[in-house]
């Protein structure tokens, strides 16, 4: 799902980003643009990076990235 129209940016490429370090949405800002144009996408942005963050997410992307 687009997430930043302004930018392009996905749930997808936000979750990538938490994943290789972004950790912050002023990183996430600095990265890939995202609330840095018309702010409409900060909110959701923001709630996808802290659900990417939390222990239940982590776990789950860790046994999806390993082969079955």
């Amino acid at each position: 799902m687009y997430v930043c129209l302004c930018h392009g940016v996905t749930d997808r490429t936000i979750r990538e980003a938490a994943e290789n370090g972004v950790s912050s949405m002023r990183q996430l800002g600095k990265e890939l643009g995202v609330g840095t144009q018309c702010g409409r996408c900060a909110s959701t942005a923001r709630q996808i990076l802290r659900e990417s963050q939390t222990p239940d997410y982590l776990k789950l992307a860790d046994m999806l990235a390993q082969p079955a």
